[in-house]
């Protein structure tokens, strides 16, 4: 039985968890095209990357210190 896919979401916190550092919607646009995610167009990759960003958060992998700026870290 073959493998599900992950979804970008997953693919995403894996890669969160592996390689740390603080992440911003650049790196998680690169990221999620490294994993296989091929966006329409870059402003498609940035509106999933910072969906993908805001969601971990509210799941608590990360955390975002300052509130003035969209760059995570993990929790």
């Amino acid at each position: 039985m073959a493998e599900k896919p992950l979804t970008h979401k997953q693919a995403l916190a894996a890669l969160i968890r592996a390689l740390g550092g603080t992440w911003d919607t650049e790196r998680a646009v690169l990221a999620l095209r490294v994993a296989g995610y091929r966006p329409a167009d870059d402003e498609a990759a940035g509106k999933e990357a910072r969906h993908n960003l805001r969601e971990l958060a509210k799941d608590g992998l990360i955390v975002r210190p300052d509130p003035d700026q969209a760059v995570y870290r993990p929790a």
